[in-house]
C-alpha cells in the first residue's frame, strides 16, 4: 500500500507530460489538472511537459518503466458539444471531473477576489476572464446540462461551488434554487454544495430543504497564522463560526456528509494538521486532504509544492483516522470526497 500510495502523491504533484482529453483549467482551486482513471480510481493529474511520468499503452511510466499502474484517460464527453436553448455553451456551464462527476462555478465571482483579501491559490476569476465560463449559472440553465450529461455520458454525481456573496448566506441560497431546478430534471443525481459558512446557519436548512445530498465548508487549515497568510479574506472568518456551521450541517446532512478540505504544503505543522482532522471526524466531518499545487493565474503560482514524502505521510495517517472512524469518502454519494481524484485518500480506503 505504501508504495502504491507514494507513487500515486508523487504523481499527482509531479504531474504527467502526457495530454488528456479532458482538463480543468483554473478556477476555484485548487486543482489545475488532466483527469484520469488510475488503477481504477479517479485521478486529478497536472499536466506538466517535462515530468518523467507519461501515460503509454494504458499505463503509467516513470522514466519509461511500467510503475505497475494501469491509466485509463478519460474521455471528452459528449455534452461539450451542446448549446443550451438560451445560445450558451454546456462547457462554459459545467464541466466533466474525474469519470463520472459534473462541476459547476454557480457564481464565478468573489467578494474576496481583490489582492489584498483573495485566495493565494484560487483563480476563480480567471476563467471568467478568459471566456471559458459565464458570471452566474442560472438553475434552468444547470438542469438542462445536468440532465444532458447524465444521459449522454452517464454522469453520477454532481459538485456545485460558488463564489463567495455579499449576502448573509454567503450565496447559499443561490446554490438551493439551482439545486432545486436540478433535482427536479434528474431527481437520482446525487448533489453536494460549497460554500462559506453563513452566518444566517438557516441556509443550510434550505441547501437540505432543496435536496441537496452532501454540503462541503471548505476552511482549508486550521492554522490562523496560516489562514491570515494564504487566505487574508477568509481569515476574518473565525474558526469558531467554522466549527458552528460544520456542527450545524452535520445535524441537518449528517455524519460523513459534511467535508472541508485540508490543503498540505501552506505551512501547517503536520502533526497539528493530523490533530484538527481527527476533531473532524470525531465531529462527523470528513478532511479531504489534498496537496497543495501551485497555479498558473493564482497568486501563489511560483510557490514551491509541498514534499511528496510528507504529503504521502499525512495522507496515509488521516486515512488510518477515517478508517477507524468507519468513514469513506465514497459513502458521502457526491461532491470531491466521494470523487477522490483531487487526494490520495480513497485510494487507500479513506
Amino acid at each position: 500500500m505504501t508504495a502504491v500510495l507514494s507513487t500515486r502523491v508523487d504523481v499527482a504533484l509531479r504531474g504527467v507530460a502526457t495530454f488528456t482529453p479532458v482538463r480543468r483549467r483554473g478556477g476555484a482551486g485548487p486543482s489545475d489538472d488532466g483527469h484520469v482513471v488510475l488503477d481504477g480510481r479517479a485521478a486529478a493529474l497536472p499536466v506538466v511537459p517535462d515530468s518523467p511520468y507519461t501515460l503509454d499503452g494504458g499505463r503509467l511510466l516513470l522514466d519509461g518503466a511500467d510503475t505497475g499502474m494501469a491509466v485509463e484517460a478519460v474521455a471528452r464527453p459528449r455534452f461539450y458539444d451542446l448549446v443550451t436553448t438560451d445560445g450558451i455553451r454546456y462547457d462554459q456551464l459545467a464541466r466533466l471531473h474525474g469519470d463520472g462527476v459534473l462541476a459547476t462555478t454557480a457564481v464565478q465571482t468573489c467578494m474576496r477576489y481583490d489582492p489584498t483579501t483573495r485566495c493565494r491559490f484560487c483563480a476563480i476569476e480567471e476563467s471568467l476572464r478568459a471566456g471559458a465560463t459565464t458570471a452566474v449559472k442560472t438553475p434552468a440553465q444547470l438542469a438542462e446540462v445536468a440532465a444532458a450529461a447524465v444521459r449522454l455520458d452517464g454522469v453520477r454525481q454532481m459538485v456545485i461551488t460558488t463564489g463567495t456573496s455579499t449576502g448573509r448566506d454567503r450565496g447559499a441560497r443561490h446554490l438551493a434554487r439551482c439545486v432545486q431546478s436540478i433535482k427536479r430534471a434528474v431527481p437520482s443525481l446525487p448533489i453536494q454544495v460549497q460554500c462559506e459558512p453563513p452566518e444566517d446557519l438557516a441556509a443550510l436548512h434550505d441547501l437540505r430543504g432543496a435536496g441537496a445530498d452532501a454540503i462541503g465548508i471548505h476552511v482549508e487549515s486550521l492554522d490562523d497564522a496560516v489562514r491570515h497568510r494564504w487566505m487574508p479574506g477568509k481569515a476574518t472568518v473565525p474558526l469558531s463560526a467554522y466549527w458552528a456551521a460544520w456542527r450545524e450541517a452535520v445535524r441537518v446532512f449528517g455524519r460523513n456528509r459534511v467535508s472541508t478540505y485540508l490543503l498540505v504544503g501552506l505551512g501547517e505543522d503536520p502533526d497539528e494538521l493530523i490533530a484538527g482532522a481527527a476533531r473532524l471526524i470525531e465531529a462527523g466531518v470528513y478532511p479531504f486532504v489534498v496537496p497543495f499545487r501551485p497555479l498558473a493565474g493564482t497568486l501563489a503560482a511560483t510557490e514551491p509544492g509541498p514534499d511528496s514524502a510528507v504529503v504521502t505521510d499525512i495522507t496515509a495517517r488521516v486515512a488510518e483516522l477515517l478508517l477507524a472512524a468507519g468513514m469513506r469518502g465514497a459513502d458521502q454519494g457526491a461532491g470531491c470526497a466521494a470523487c477522490g481524484a483531487c487526494s490520495a485518500l480513497s485510494g487507500i480506503g479513506g
